[in-house]
């Protein structure tokens, strides 16, 4: 599985990411928190499952032709670069779900500030 190290303020922290269609399908079923940007899924892995940080993303045919999902799943990779090893959780597998139009046109800090907001939410 790719694993990308993150340096965030002197620890690193590294994100792993989904690949498999059977970790997709077990965070669908887990919690879910919408925003106007983005559907952010999360879901706390069993004991003896991989550690670290693994996150997801997806676009459906929705979100617009092949440019549009492509650059909404860019934004959102950035996003979760930024946020995630601050405040996601270890053991835990998040998933984060692009929207038609907002994914790509919201403003950046809006959309940090939805994905900091939905944690917040889903962590407790």
């Amino acid at each position: 599985m790719p694993v990308e190290r993150i340096e965030q303020s002197g620890s690193e922290m590294s994100l792993s990411v989904l690949r498999h269609r059977r970790d997709f399908l077990r965070a669908a079923r887990a919690k879910r928190r919408a925003m106007p940007s983005m559907v952010v899924q999360a879901r706390k892995r069993a004991e003896g499952e991989a550690e670290g940080v693994r996150v997801g993303f997806t676009c459906s045919k929705k979100v617009g032709n092949a440019v549009a999902r492509n650059r909404a799943k860019r934004r959102l990779r950035a996003a979760a670069r930024d946020v995630l090893p601050t405040m996601g959780r270890d053991g835990w597998d998040y998933v984060l779900i692009g929207r038609e139009d907002a994914t790509a046109e919201r403003a950046w800090p809006d959309l940090l500030d939805d994905l900091r907001q939905a944690l917040k939410v889903l962590n407790r």
